[in-house]
């Protein structure tokens, strides 16, 4: 079991386990990515924001675009603004020149640490004049900068900054982060416990199958599988197992009765052939009567075991496939022969065979070694389960697509329990009553083999509809 479970496990975590990490972390990826541009592009575009404003506030007084003010006017109305700025708890803002150079603050103090020049250079080189940079102080603070380029001339006023802490800004990041993490984490842990309790739910009836199946081919038959505690492919497949289990179970338990038969009417033979042998060889003269006869029963018991073996041989090749040679016949001539054939042994048995045979021929497709064996079984089946003084019928029927022949005794018949046996290799008929011999089940097994597919004909054999004491074999 424990292979199996390996094996169905390792597929499940290669498998859909593997692709479910796969997209959690490409989401989370996604949403950290997002997640991080949202608060620091968010940032950003909030000092973008005041620019604006402060932008704005210079076109509003008519600096802007003025050409009649000078650019020591403007100049003079940045360094107002940043005066005047409202917002120095949560900015610094500031005014460049030309080379980066810190010309005033909105603080008053001319701290350098709060630069180190890369956004000034991007907004050098950026379309929009836009410029931005996250850095970390001597003191250890992560800062964000962003720098403007002033859009006029304003004397030595090239530039404007603003510097906000990201302080606030990280532990909501990383909040976003272990929040992220551990939801991914709770998924992840989830999908494993699901995941495994779907895959043990799983390994686990399929290691008793595995075991009962074991047990099975080691010739356990009476092991069996709960069939009801799973309402789905395993409980189907629980079922099958199950059935198999009794069919083969029933084949064991036909093919020790077939055995036990077969032996049984081997010894009859070999016992009688025994006996004589030890009668003759006290007997001196081959003149006498017990010698004659010893030497004739002998003989007639050889051949009897003769056809047996014969009959033995015809089943193996009944069940590795029978290699039929078919030709076109006269269906009732067939049957003709065969009721001449058995006609003398009726009337030795003290019976008779009632039988009318058709004005025209039945041409079929068949085998006529086969066929011939066929009626020939059915009328000794029919001999040996009547009693003296019965009847035994033979009728031939045909109608548009098939030919049929019934052959119908007036024995007890056989019960309906049994009816499926009959079909069976070595069945034994416990409901029939005991005849002269062996029971032929067989004799019916070559009939499907031996006429063309076309021109088959059906076999039944229903003993509600006979006679209290009747059999047939159609």
């Amino acid at each position: 079991m424990q292979p199996n479970s390996s094996s169905i496990i390792r597929r499940w975590v290669c498998g859909s386990l593997l692709i479910t990490v796969l997209v959690l972390v490409l989401a989370e990826g996604l949403f950290l990515y997002y997640s991080y541009n949202d608060l620091y592009g968010g940032v950003e575009r909030a000092v973008e924001n005041r620019f604006s404003t402060v932008v704005g506030r210079l076109q509003a007084t008519g600096t802007a675009g003025d050409m009649a003010v000078t650019a020591e006017s403007r100049g003079q109305v940045l360094r107002r603004v940043v005066e005047q700025f409202d917002e120095k708890d949560k900015f610094e803002f500031m005014l460049l020149d030309n080379q980066g150079v810190i010309l005033a603050t909105s603080s008053g103090t001319m701290n350098r640490d709060l630069t180190n020049g890369t956004d000034y250079g991007r907004a050098l080189t950026a379309a929009n004049g836009l410029g931005s940079a996250i850095f970390t102080t001597p003191q250890g603070e992560r800062v964000m900068a962003v720098t403007m380029l002033v859009p006029y001339a304003a004397g030595s006023i090239a530039a404007m900054r603003m510097v906000t802490s990201l302080v606030l800004v990280d532990n909501l990041w990383w909040r976003t982060v272990a929040i992220c993490v551990g939801l991914g984490l709770l998924v992840l842990c989830f999908t494993v416990w699901s995941g495994l309790f779907f895959v043990r739910s799983i390994v686990r009836p399929l290691g008793e199958v595995e075991a009962t199946a074991t047990r099975i081919a080691k010739g356990d038959m009476k092991v069996r599988l709960p069939d009801t505690r799973y309402d789905d492919e395993i409980g189907r497949l629980c079922k099958t197992i199950n059935q198999m289990a009794e069919d083969l179970a029933e084949t064991e338990r036909l093919k020790n009765e077939f055995i036990s038969s077969v032996s049984h009417e081997l010894r009859t033979p070999l016992t009688s052939i025994k006996g004589w042998v030890e009668t003759i060889s006290n007997i001196d003269d081959p003149s006498n009567e017990n010698y004659r006869r010893g030497l004739a029963v002998i003989g007639t018991e050889t051949d009897r075991l003769y056809t047996m073996v014969e009959e033995l041989l015809d089943f193996s090749r009944m069940q590795n496939g029978i290699k039929m040679n078919c030709q076109v016949l006269d269906f009732v001539a067939e049957a003709t022969d065969a009721a001449l054939f058995v006609e003398a042994r009726i009337r030795q048995e003290g019976m008779q065979l009632v039988y009318q045979e058709p004005p025209e021929p039945y041409p079929v497709w068949a085998d006529p070694a086969r066929l011939r064996q066929v009626f020939v079984n059915l009328f000794d089946n029919a001999i040996k389960y009547s009693e003296p003084g019965g009847t035994i019928f033979l009728t031939l029927r045909r109608t548009p697509v098939t030919v049929s022949a019934s052959i119908r005794d007036q024995g007890r018949g056989i019960a309906p329990d049994d009816l499926e046996k009959v079909k069976q290799l070595g069945a034994r008929l416990r409901h029939r009553p005991c005849g002269r011999g062996r029971d032929r089940p067989d004799a019916r097994r070559p009939v499907r083999h031996c006429l063309h597919p076309r021109l088959r004909h059906d076999r039944h054999s229903d003993p509600a509809r006979l006679p209290p004491r009747a059999g047939a074999f159609a």
